[in-house]
């Protein structure tokens, strides 16, 4: 999987130095105390060891548990462990993070050691010992070791890992664990509470100038740097609908410019057909293992691109040419074609929702945006290109007003796979965005990052049921009934009584009777404007 340094990176290098001082504060004021014996910190030490051996001392089965802890925890393992992953970076490619994480690894490893021998603390002395260890106390060997392997687990996380759950579980679960094997060391009655917060600080330190010194990143130049990481250039690729571009000479002038002036290596470049709309494309950008694909055109083009690389671990930049541009509009991102290509080559990486469909006579795929059947359906379809082309987005109002007396449908609707609900309706739309072109609320409470589906199901009575269903959609109001129903769930399958017109990002598919939705939380990284620092 692609690697990106600048998930690690805070956009002021300052900010390196300041979680630097943290721990080298920590570790400096602890060393002083106990190597001055000062007596706050010694006083302290004395009562939470007594504290510590009075909750272990007579309970075998929990020493038997603090034993166990102590030998799967020891310092030796935790270094074998990440050298190995150290060593499969290197083998990969990724120089700069395998020589750091080396030379982290080895200066942890002769320096908390080294501070033993220097300090020459005493261990603490109880008449009935419940672990039997040798060897000078602060700072602790575990505590180190654990410091290290966590500080250093959640920098790796940060670079290989999209924004989302699993990140963040695993970060924490890296700390709870470096927490349990220093807290066991002070109940195993080896080391003062003081030994074991030095420890901890020392490995973090260590770990935080390794970083600072070598996954360091120029702010100037924002680019990415992955693959061999720290050294540019990068590789991308570019796929663009060429029926979107007025002039694709310029537009592609326009890219390779950005990409250089960027840091990025020249793309590779790829050009939809109407036979592929961009499925091969993204299998080839990805078989060429580019850090992040470039997709210009309409929300159709971005749909097919996004399906590829979900699940992928590789950066989307969306540079909107179409009509709807619905996806860009919900994240933020420039409709001016030259913006939206600076963002994509300086932006960072958000964690999205990508949307599973399937139905009848409809293979497997996704979508970004919002699926629907019935009148929303039709109203896509008989917007044409070439109305589009002279109109714009207002091409939508013309077609809706065609369709203005589109029939009803009768629909069945699961959400969760509940008892299905049965409604009368002109359409029914699956989002995963809430905003339409004109900022028109249709989903007020849907978010793309989520991790859920929201519904709309919309059934005026007469023809002049639509102004007040409008007045309530603008209004941004929560009131639902049989005109104006809202669901929202995790998967949703929609059936209608009979063939109807269906429609994915605004493209119109094949008709038919269901559609079935599946969220697919986190698992899309797009590229979006930086925040303001």
């Amino acid at each position: 999987m692609p690697i990106d340094t600048r998930r690690t990176q805070p956009r002021n290098p300052r900010t390196w130095w300041w979680a630097i001082a943290v721990p080298g504060l920590v570790l400096a004021l602890t060393t002083l105390a106990v190597t001055t014996t000062w007596q706050p910190v010694t006083r302290l030490d004395a009562q939470s060891a007594a504290a510590a051996y009075d909750l272990s001392v007579g309970h075998p089965t929990w020493v038997a548990v603090l034993d166990l802890v102590a030998e799967v925890s020891r310092p030796i393992w935790l270094r074998s462990v990440m050298l190995v992953v150290a060593v499969v970076l290197l083998w990969r490619g990724h120089v700069r993070i395998g020589v750091w994480l080396t030379l982290v690894t080895a200066v942890e490893w002769v320096v908390a050691p080294g501070l033993k021998l220097l300090v020459e603390r005493p261990r603490p002395t109880w008449e009935e010992p419940l672990h039997q260890i040798g060897g000078f106390a602060y700072p602790s060997g575990h505590a180190a070791g654990a410091g290290y392997f966590a500080s250093a687990g959640v920098i790796l996380a940060l670079l290989v890992l999209p924004r989302g759950r699993v990140r963040g579980a695993i970060c924490t679960g890296l700390v709870l664990v470096s927490v349990a094997i220093g807290l066991h060391r002070i109940l195993l009655g080896v080391h003062y509470a003081s030994d074991v917060i030095g420890g901890w600080s020392l490995g973090v330190l260590v770990v935080l100038l390794g970083g600072a010194l070598l996954l360091r990143l120029d702010p100037e130049q924002p680019g990415p740097v992955v693959g061999t990481v720290g050294i540019r250039p990068s590789r991308l690729a570019v796929i663009v609908n060429p029926v979107k571009v007025g002039d694709l000479g310029s537009f592609r002038t326009l890219v390779c410019d950005a990409a250089a002036a960027h840091g990025w290596d020249q793309p590779l470049w790829f050009e939809t057909t109407l036979e592929d709309p961009g499925t091969g494309m993204a299998e080839a950008a990805l078989a060429a293992e580019v850090e992040m694909v470039l997709v210009a055109g309409g929300d159709g083009t971005v749909r097919v691109v996004c399906t590829e690389l979900a699940r992928t671990g590789v950066a989307i930049g969306v540079v909107p040419l179409g009509t709807g541009n619905l996806l860009a509009r919900n994240l933020g991102i420039p409709l001016h074609g030259p913006d939206a290509v600076e963002v994509a080559l300086s932006g960072q990486d958000r964690a999205v929702d990508a949307v599973s469909i399937g139905g009848d006579e409809l293979h497997e795929t996704c979508f970004m945006v919002m699926a629907g059947l019935g009148l929303d359906a039709a109203i896509m379809e008989g917007a044409r290109e070439q109305l589009k082309a002279r109109m714009g987005w207002t091409a939508y109002v013309v077609s809706a007003l065609r369709q203005v007396r589109y029939p009803a449908v009768t629909v069945e609707i699961s959400v969760d796979g509940r008892p299905p609900v049965r409604r009368r309706a002109r359409t029914v739309v699956v989002g995963n965005v809430g905003s339409l072109q004109a900022g028109i609320p249709l989903l007020p409470d849907a978010r793309i990052d989520d991790g859920m589906l929201d519904v709309v199901v919309i059934a005026p009575g007469r023809l002049l049921g639509w102004l007040p269903l409008v007045a309530r959609v603008l209004a941004r109001g929560r009131r639902t009934d049989d005109r104006l129903d809202r669901m929202t769930g995790r998967s949703v399958v929609v059936r209608a009584e009979r063939t109807t017109p269906r429609q994915l990002d605004g493209d119109p598919i094949l008709p038919g009777r269901e559609i079935r939705a599946q969220i697919m939380a986190g698992t899309l990284l797009v590229r979006v404007p930086r925040l303001p620092r």
